[in-house]
Order: C-alpha cells, then structure tokens, then sequence
C-alpha cells in the first residue's frame, strides 16, 4: 500500500543520547525505496521483510467457556516460567452487552467488579517458538473502558478511562490466573480518567498518565516496599513554568527541572484530582496516553499536544538528583505523526508508536537521531492500532486492531525495517 506522507519530524534530537542540549534536528523521509507491502488478505500492510499471525478474534470462545470481549487495546507481553509467553489484554468496552466476555445464554461471573459493565482483561498464553495460542482466559470484568495500563513488579496495571461513579481506578491483575478473578483494585493511584500506568521496579514509585485536554502526569510514591499502596499521589510541575500547558510553544530538547505536587485526595466522589493538581502549579499534558519505562527514562505521548495537535512524546529522566522533562518530539501535521498513543521501546532503543487519528492508522517508529519510519498499517480500517509491545526476548512485535478485534503477532527483520529508515539533515 502506498502511503504518500512526507515525513518531518522536530526533535530534540540527538540531545536525547546527552545529558547537553543540541540544536533543534528536523528529520525528513525522502520518498520510500521500499513502500509497505499491500497484504493479500487486507489485514495489515507491512515493511519488507515482516509477517504476521492472526492470534485471536473478537467473539471467538476462548478456554474457559467465555468469549473474547471486543475493543482490544492497551497490552504487554510477560515470560509464563521458562518456555510460554502470556499477553495481558485489556478491552476498552464499556456498558454495550454484546461486546463483552459474556454470550447471551450466560450470567456475569460473581468476580465482575460492575455486572453492568463489561470491560476487562484477557490472558494469552502462547507457545513462543510456533506463536501458537495453548490457552485463553478472562482474568478481569465488570469494569469500564479499559484503555491501557503498564508493567508493574505483581502483574499487569489495567486502567479505568471513565469516572462513572465507583469507576476511574487502575487494577492489579496476575499473570498465572487461569480464570477470572476477584477485582484487585487500588484507589490510591486515583480516580480519574486513567490511560497508562507503569512502576519503576527499582522502587516502586509508579506513573500514570490521564487522557483529558488539561490532564497531567502523576506518580504514586509508596512509603515503604512492603506497603506498596500505601503512600502519596503526586502530580508533576515545572517550577521554572507553573502550571505551563505543554501542549503549546515548549522547547525541544531541553530539559526542564521537576517538583512533585501533592494530591490531598485521591480517591474523590467527583472528577478532580487534576484541579487539585491544577491549583498546586501542576503542568497540563494534551491527552497523555502511551507510557513506558526504559532504562531510567519514562516515555509519554501526548496524542494531540503540539502547535499542530497531532501528537507530541516527551521524556522524563528519573535521576537522584532531580528528575528532569524533556520534550523529545513534535509532530507538525498528521502526515508526520497521526495522533500517537500506545507506545513501546524497541531493543533498538527506537521509541514505536501506534497511531490513533483520523487518517490512515500506523505503527511507526522514531529513531533517537530523527528518523521516522513505517512498520505496519491497519488495511481494514482507520480503526486504531493499539497494544503495540515486543515480547520477552524482543523478537515478536504484539498488536491489537480495535475495531476490528484482532490481536496480531507480527516477526521478520525488524533491524532491516529501521536501516532503511532515511537520515536526517541538521536544521
């Protein structure tokens, strides 16, 4: 499929390597030597050199009698002993009963959180060398708009995008449960209109974005390790800018200090823990969604941050001394970068993005020096292309289709995909 883009991408550039700024890079795609490769069957368009498996299907009976609930979205892959990959799931399915886990002959497990709602999370369990799927279960229910979520030291974080009364909460799910289980909820990460979580293992401290237009960038700090729900909600300030929206006129590539600003209360029977942040100085992030912590740094996109509001990813550097936020890039229209939300880190150390706008929906992929490059496109659909992540040994690339309700395993030579990504001109 020929996708006629330009891309320029601003970046802070190889700034982002150094601990010193650099001047602004812009990055420019020249035409493809190779475009992505139309898929027969319509499913996925992909680089030269890639393949994907079809792993699971919306409505499909999954092992434990249920079925697989529609909306697959945010998703991580963890090691299941020695020799099995487990997918953990979500579903951003909210109260529409024919999308849920449960078929029109059978009640709601006595675990869901809300019979009434029908969200959730399922386990994949695969065989890695054939990517062949041994089992599927539901783990979670009953909650609402399970978008994305993180990797944490006990499981999977899945997280509530909805306040609805006795929604807006991110919950714990284990890798090994083999059936639904009982809602492990934890309201001292807050109520709100969560995307992301994810929790430094080094010491627990976890972060959590909030998909709102005036949403900001939290973390819990726990008070001891063998309490790890217990402690402070905080938001991140800038204290060189209060209260900046960094969705307008931030500066590329230069870090700015940060100060953590307490949330009196987190848990609230209304929407307003970012007012409370709001009032103590916090910064507004446009629509934080994707996060992921890789060595140290925690990536953020912001899907419609930027002058263009199609979408910004910035960096915050968790260091002794002071954590420090860095806009890393900035997309100036949509044939650049389309509204980027789920993200993941390569082993390349590339940060890949699937998109979540209005044009045609890809996964893509930035190198640190300012190359963008395509690795997949949704040929179904515009629908979302969410859950991107790799698995354990960083081989296979995981994905979900949204609207479509697939869950795709896709492998080759992704090392080729990205040394044909173009160089970059300095500005």
């Amino acid at each position: 499929m020929t996708l006629p883009r330009r891309t320029w991408l601003k970046l802070g550039g190889a700034a982002a390597l150094a601990a010193l700024p650099l001047p602004l890079i812009l990055g420019r795609r020249r035409e493809r030597a190779s475009h992505l490769v139309r898929d027969p069957s319509g499913v996925l368009d992909l680089a030269p050199g890639l393949s994907y498996r079809v792993l699971s299907r919306t409505g499909s009976t999954m092992s434990d009698g249920l079925r697989v609930p529609g909306m697959p979205d945010g998703m991580a892959c963890f090691p299941l002993g020695a020799e099995r990959w487990v997918l953990m799931r979500n579903h951003e399915v909210g109260r529409m009963v024919g999308q849920g886990a449960v078929g029109p002959s059978q009640t709601p497990p006595t675990e869901a959180y809300d019979p009434t709602a029908h969200g959730g999370v399922t386990r994949v369990v695969l065989e890695p060398k054939a990517l062949s799927v041994e089992s599927e279960n539901l783990v979670l229910t009953g909650t609402l708009r399970n978008c994305a979520g993180g990797v944490s030291p006990w499981g999977w974080l899945s997280c509530e995008e909805s306040v609805e009364a006795g929604h807006g909460y991110v919950f714990l799910c284990r890798t090994d449960a083999t059936r639904v289980a009982a809602p492990h909820k934890i309201p001292s990460y807050g109520r709100f209109n969560h995307e992301a979580a994810v929790v430094d293992p080094t010491n627990l401290v976890a972060y959590l974005s909030e998909d709102r237009s005036d949403g900001c960038l939290y973390r819990f700090v726990p008070k001891a390790s063998g309490r790890p729900f217990e402690g402070r909600l905080q938001a991140m300030a800038l204290p060189d800018a209060p209260s900046q929206d960094t969705a307008r006129g931030f500066p590329l590539g230069r870090r700015q200090r940060v100060e953590w600003v307490d949330i009196d209360e987190p848990d609230p029977k209304t929407d307003t823990v970012r007012k409370q942040a709001h009032a103590r100085g916090a910064a507004k992030i446009r629509r934080g969604e994707g996060l992921w912590l890789a060595q140290g740094v925690l990536y953020l996109a912001a899907t419609t941050g930027g002058s263009a509001g199609v979408g910004q990813i910035f960096r915050l550097h968790l260091e002794p001394r002071g954590d420090t936020f860095e806009l890393l890039a900035e997309s100036p229209g949509e044939d650049v970068l389309d509204c980027p939300d789920n993200l993941t880190i390569a082993p390349s150390g590339d940060v890949i993005i699937a998109e979540d706008g209005s044009g045609e929906q890809l996964i893509r992929g930035i190198t640190l020096d300012g190359r963008v490059y395509d690795i997949a496109c949704n040929a179904k659909s515009r629908g979302e292309i969410a859950g991107v992540c790799f698995s354990p040994d960083g081989r296979v690339m995981f994905a979900n289709l949204q609207r479509e309700g697939l869950t795709l395993a896709i492998s080759g030579d992704f090392a080729r995909v990205r040394a044909d990504a173009p160089k970059v001109r300095g500005a």
